[in-house]
C-alpha cells in the first residue's frame, strides 16, 4: 500500500474566506462501491459539513473534491472505535477477574468510556490538527 493514497469525496462549497472553506458533502450511491466505505463515516451520513483550513480560490457553489490521507482515516477509526472497544473488553476482564457481579462489571466496563470520551473532548483541538483535509476543484 502506498503511503500517499487518499480518500476522496465530492462536495459543494458553502462558505469560503481567507482562513478556511466550509464544504457540504452529500453521500452518493457511489460510496457503496468505494473500497474505503466500511471505514469511512462520510459514507454512512447523508450530509456532512467539513471545514478545510487554508486559503483556496473557490466560491460558494463551486464543486470540489475533499481529500484526506488514508492513514488519517485509519487513525480516526482507531480513536473512535477500536481503542474504546479494547478499553471496554480489558476493563470487563479485569473486573470479572476480581469476582465483581456481572452487572457491576458490565456497568464498570462501559463506565470507562466516560473518561475516555471526556479526554477526547478536552483534546479535540489538538486531535483536529492531526486530521487535515485538502481540496481540489472538480
Amino acid at each position: 500500500m502506498a503511503r500517499n493514497e487518499t480518500i476522496e469525496h465530492d462536495g459543494v462549497v458553502q462558505k469560503s474566506d481567507n482562513e478556511s472553506v466550509t464544504i457540504l458533502i452529500s453521500s452518493a450511491s457511489a460510496c457503496s462501491g468505494c473500497h474505503a466505505a466500511n471505514s469511512c463515516t462520510l459514507s454512512q451520513a447523508e450530509e456532512k459539513i467539513i471545514e478545510v483550513n487554508g486559503n483556496y480560490r473557490v466560491e460558494r457553489g463551486d464543486k470540489v473534491k475533499v481529500l484526506m490521507k488514508k492513514t488519517m482515516g485509519y487513525s480516526a477509526l482507531f480513536i473512535g472505535y477500536i481503542a474504546p472497544l479494547f478499553l471496554v473488553v480489558i476493563m470487563l476482564i479485569v473486573l470479572s477477574s476480581m469476582n465483581i457481579p456481572e452487572f457491576a462489571a458490565g456497568a464498570g466496563s462501559l463506565g470507562i468510556l466516560v473518561p475516555y470520551y471526556l479526554i477526547l473532548f478536552l483534546l479535540r483541538n489538538k486531535i483536529s490538527k492531526r486530521f487535515t483535509f485538502t481540496i481540489q476543484p472538480v
